[in-house]
């Protein structure tokens, strides 16, 4: 169902929204965000050269870097007497991302987490379970504002207690479902388990995103529970969650794109790509007040083609991400760097320089084992230090990731070296 006119406007009239909107954010960018002024002004632009999105590609990009050296306010574009909330996600170095909303900001998140799960067939008068994380993670505050807005009846689960995820699911007669992916097939497990039988429970819509997943991991949730199962995509630096919606077609995402403007750039040359090719994804806010990034590169590979959906909607789409062009992994939602657990490691100083980190999926839950090289001291010590050890180092990562991994201490020189870029990294899952 389409909530909102901005989801059927002709080109000609998206354009000329967003080229009115471009022009005034950049103008308040520019008055009130110092690094940004500071980087136009070494491109030699003003706000007087933006006349549309004709000229965007003039705007120098934003990256995470830049992020990291305004931390935590300097990107803000409004004192902080106006931010009524922050969010933060997590970054390369142990410091996160932060976020800020202005009270017009959370209109606008709940306006756009309206539309995503209207598209997904919820209205008013149904029950919607949201089970992604509350907290600095955007994903359940963003998607609970999103259901209140729409009018339905919001349940915030949050994340976990699984018997009890279903014991509401069935008490309260739940019609929609927002979790991760993974989460989606463990509760199916779980419902197995318990001998119900999935027809006889309400549910028959779900909004799943904060990781990659794949057609077949959709053709298993839809039938597992008896479900449609619609992807979303979101990022905290933009919004959160309901930056892109699948509707009912599910064939490509939904941008909504009277509030971020889409490219996608050839990442090694920051060249403006045609519809149809993948490279990065960059998102520019039009309408944000708190923190409007502009030309903000995702590092997320993707594309985007224009048309007109057989849902009727005229937004731009984009299809399923393909993988990033940096080292981020996403881990049951949760961003992950290999320069996170090189850290803890380094502050601990009990084992060698050499780790590598191995992601699977067993069952429905993606697993991070942490392979660490013990130091030549440590190679002679009894197996209850090094499970000592081992134990210490996994509550050091934990502590930083914010996830459950596995650790486990290997004979020196066992990881495999490269006279290239060490391989930190084997993903075992099968996200393609």
């Amino acid at each position: 169902m389409i909530y909102s006119k901005a989801e059927t406007l002709t080109r000609e009239e998206m354009s000329e929204l967003q080229s009115k909107r471009l022009r005034e954010q950049v103008k308040r960018v520019y008055e009130n965000v110092a690094p940004y002024r500071k980087h136009m002004d070494e491109c030699g632009i003003t706000p007087d050269d933006i006349h549309g999105i004709e000229d965007l590609h003039k705007l120098p990009f934003t990256v995470k870097q830049d992020l990291r050296d305004s931390y935590p306010f300097g990107l803000f574009a409004t004192p902080m007497s106006e931010v009524v909330r922050i969010h933060a996600s997590s970054g390369t170095t142990g410091k996160k991302t932060v976020v800020g909303y202005t009270a017009a900001d959370l209109d606008l998140w709940a306006e756009v987490m309206a539309r995503t799960l209207s598209a997904a067939g919820v209205t008013k008068d149904d029950v919607v379970q949201v089970a992604y994380g509350y907290g600095l993670f955007t994903g359940g505050l963003g998607a609970n504002n999103g259901s209140e807005k729409l009018g339905a009846s919001t349940v915030p689960a949050s994340t976990g207690n699984t018997n009890l995820q279903i014991d509401l699911m069935r008490d309260f007669g739940v019609n929609a479902i927002c979790c991760t992916p993974s989460f989606a097939l463990y509760l199916a497990e779980t419902i197995e388990k318990k001998g119900i039988d999935p027809k006889s429970l309400k549910l028959r819509t779900g909004c799943f995103g904060a990781e990659p997943w794949t057609e077949n991991m959709r053709r298993e949730i839809e039938a597992r529970l008896d479900i449609k199962a619609h992807d979303i995509y979101g990022l905290s630096e933009i919004i959160g969650p309901g930056v892109a919606f699948e509707c009912e077609e599910q064939d490509g995402l939904h941008i909504n794109e009277d509030h971020f403007i889409p490219e996608i750039i050839d990442p090694d040359t920051g060249e403006v790509l045609p519809d149809g090719e993948y490279g990065e994804l960059v998102f520019t806010c039009i309408t944000k007040e708190a923190m409007p990034l502009i030309r903000y590169r995702t590092r997320d590979v993707a594309c985007i083609s224009h048309g007109t959906c057989a849902c009727g909607r005229t937004l731009v789409k984009m299809g399923k991400p393909k993988g990033r062009t940096d080292d981020m992994l996403i881990i049951r939602g949760v961003n992950v760097f290999p320069s996170q657990v090189e850290s803890a490691l380094l502050e601990l100083d009990e084992t060698a320089p050499h780790y590598q980190l191995i992601v699977d999926r067993k069952g429905a839950l993606d697993t991070l084992d942490v392979m660490v090289e013990m130091n030549e001291s440590m190679f002679a010590d009894t197996v209850k230090k090094v499970e000592e050890v081992e134990e210490r180092i996994r509550r050091a990562i934990q502590n930083v990731l914010g996830i459950a991994v596995n650790v486990h201490l290997v004979n020196p020189n066992t990881i495999q070296r490269s006279e290239g870029k060490a391989v930190r990294v084997i993903d075992k899952r099968k996200l393609v």
